[in-house]
């Protein structure tokens, strides 16, 4: 069943849509703009801001819930944005149940992040300044999630782009975040010119970029014509949900304030991709290869992400890590179609509750361990910091999927789903999905372990680790709860909200495995990963560098996508850089150098033929005249022929 909306005129309530994007921007610029005036209390504008937006959003998400289920929709025109020949772009907005969930999660998260992020950055001089970056983060990504055609997502986008690149990249006078900054926002370019090309093509191909237009018109199109439309747009969202080939840029991304990585991982920059697609959904939809590609790019990535996480050793690169890999799980709901659709926007709500939980957690331990990172350094740690440990221990259950929590009913669903697929991928995809659980509760069950459990293992310069302020823990029990409940809460709610704008879940008879047989070994390779886990690193592990094998060496070195990407895409660039200014220099300028070199060379010597006495001009003139008898008389007495 095709996914089918009425875009009604937004009214009464619903009116109000453009303030979800309007008050955190207008928050942003009073910080920005009031500079040093605003420090004492900008903090708290920030904060507000994002707050007021979640409350506004649930007035505005129970309003459209008021509706009948065929007309749950809301689109509001503000003024015409671009309006040139053929193309007419209006700067529009859209509230339905898709963005609705979108609003709902980005705010929602965000208020907690930003309540976390006072205690976080208070003795930080810059703290106003950060809290201006941070609404603007949020703000763009509302205009992304809220955009009613494809040119205002792109608005957002790009937007969501700037203002990663000012918040990883916020501590500058650290070179290694200046590089990081830099990393996310070239190979965001990638992506982002991916995505652009595609908007270029609808219009060419569909004549509009709204929303309605296009998905109306994906049937009238040829089948190649709409799969390098949804390679280039999956080129996009690869790149803002970090997958692969365009991960990279993710793990580095923690160089930021670690408020600022819970807010990309768990609540906005990440999650971009996944909703790209699931709004795109009927042009996935309309080309089987097409879904095969994103399946197969997250399956990919899943099992990539898993593995070269269980090899890092800072805390928070392995929540990046798994970030990567909880995507990979999205995109493979996401490509598989159908019902899946839903069950990949399930498991990005409770992703976006337990890693917020769990990066937040990974700040309490660094603010208690005086930015201590390596986890082969920590130890013990709950005997000191229980509340953390605690809401920390939520998150780490819910991500490995252990019953009742979230994380079971979110990602489970999506693993039974790889395998409704027909023939033989159905357990190339299934058994990648389930290597996945397994991995993820090993290496999960590393982190939490090493952390909290075990022997001491702190530095000279930590006397006694210490639990954060309230204002960084109520944060963390708040997404603890969430963590624990909203994957059950929502598994029989949201597939049933999205049906309008996702389409009906199908039935699939082609299942190779039953749902219980599935859930059977799903269960039994978390808990021997996690039990393996346990058995390994519960008195510690080496804090100094080892001998490994070669797994691990690949694993530590990210699996040599780096120096992949260096080979193949930096050191072309730079070579062919270095050849065209060799050129420039000794070819192009050489000749035009050596011209004037010649002219100027010849001209001095001429010059001195011209030395200004008039002897010398009576004498040149009494040889030339010479010369010229002298010819003149070989010639006649037959001398010269």
């Amino acid at each position: 069943m095709e996914a089918t909306v009425e875009y009604a005129p937004a009214s009464g309530t619903l009116s109000s849509i453009w303030l979800l994007v309007a008050i955190p921007l207008a928050s942003a610029a009073v910080l920005l703009l009031l500079g040093k005036r605003a420090d004492k209390w900008g903090h708290w504008l920030g904060v507000l801001a994002v707050a007021a937006t979640f409350v506004l959003g649930l007035v505005n998400f129970f309003a459209l819930r008021g509706l009948e289920d065929g007309a749950r929709s809301a689109e509001q025109s503000l003024f015409d944005f671009i309006a040139v020949g053929g193309l007419h772009v209006d700067f529009g907005l859209l509230f339905d149940p898709l963005s609705g969930v979108f609003v709902l999660l980005i705010t929602g998260v965000g208020s907690l992040i930003h309540l976390y992020a006072v205690g976080y950055m208070e003795h930080d001089e810059g703290r106003r300044k950060f809290f201006g970056y941070f609404n603007l983060f949020v703000a763009a990504m509302l205009l992304l999630v809220l955009g009613n055609n494809y040119v205002m997502l792109y608005f957002g986008w790009e937007g969501v782009g700037l203002a990663s690149y000012l918040l990883i990249s916020f501590w500058t006078y650290r070179p290694s975040a200046a590089t990081a900054g830099k990393k996310a926002f070239l190979m965001n370019r990638v992506g982002d010119a991916g995505l652009a090309i595609g908007i270029f093509l609808m219009f060419a191909q569909l004549g509009s970029t709204n929303y309605d237009d296009v998905f109306n018109g994906v049937g009238s199109l040829a089948s190649g014509t709409v799969l390098i439309m949804g390679i280039l747009l999956l080129l996009g969202a690869a790149g803002k949900s970090g997958q692969f080939p365009l991960h990279a840029w993710l793990p580095d991304a923690m160089e930021g304030p670690t408020p600022v990585s819970a807010l990309i991982h768990a609540a906005t920059m990440v999650t971009a991709g996944v909703y790209l697609i699931a709004r795109s959904n009927p042009i996935f939809t309309a080309n089987h290869t097409l879904q095969t590609i994103v399946v197969s790019v997250g399956a990919l990535t899943l099992l990539m992400g898993c593995i070269i996480g269980a090899a890092k050793d800072d805390i928070k690169r392995v929540l990046a890590w798994s970030t990567v890999s909880q995507i990979g799980y999205m995109f493979l709901g996401v490509g598989l179609g159908g019902g899946a659709y839903a069950l990949a926007i399930i498991h990005l709500l409770a992703h976006g509750f337990f890693k917020a939980n769990m990066f937040l957690g990974a700040g309490s331990v660094m603010h208690g361990m005086h930015d201590q990172v390596d986890i082969r350094r920590f130890g013990g740690l709950r005997k000191y910091m229980k509340i953390t440990w605690i809401t920390f221990g939520f998150g780490w259950l819910a991500i490995i999927g252990i019953p009742p929590l979230s994380g079971f009913f979110s990602k489970e669903p999506i693993i039974a789903a790889a395998f409704e697929r027909e023939g033989w991928t159905a357990w190339l995809y299934g058994m990648a999905a389930l290597l996945g659980a397994g991995l993820t509760a090993f290496y999960m069950t590393r982190l939490f372990v090493l952390t909290f459990h075990g022997p001491k293992r702190w530095t000279e310069d930590i006397h006694e680790p210490h639990e954060s302020p309230a204002i960084m823990w109520i944060p963390l029990v708040l997404l603890a709860v969430g963590s624990a409940a909203a994957g059950g809460l929502m598994s029989t709610s949201v597939p049933q909200w999205l049906e309008p704008v996702l389409g009906a879940e199908q039935a699939e008879p082609h299942a190779v495995l039953s749902h219980t047989w599935i859930t059977i070994l799903s269960i039994a390779l978390t808990v021997i990963g996690a039990g393996l886990a346990i058995m390994l690193f519960r008195r510690g592990t080496a804090t100094e560098p080892q001998r490994a094998g070669v797994v691990v060496t690949a694993a530590r070195k990210n699996l040599y996508t780096d120096a992949i990407n260096v080979a193949v895409f930096e050191k072309p660039g730079l070579y062919l850089t270095r050849a065209l200014v060799y050129l420039d220099n000794r070819g192009i300028d050489g000749v035009v150098n050596g011209i004037a070199a010649g002219v100027g060379g010849s001209s001095g010597r001429l010059r001195r033929l011209q030395t200004g006495f008039v002897r010398s001009y009576a004498l040149s003139m009494l040889t030339g005249a010479v010369l010229v008898v002298g010819a003149f008389l070989a010639v006649q007495l037959g001398w010269l022929a």
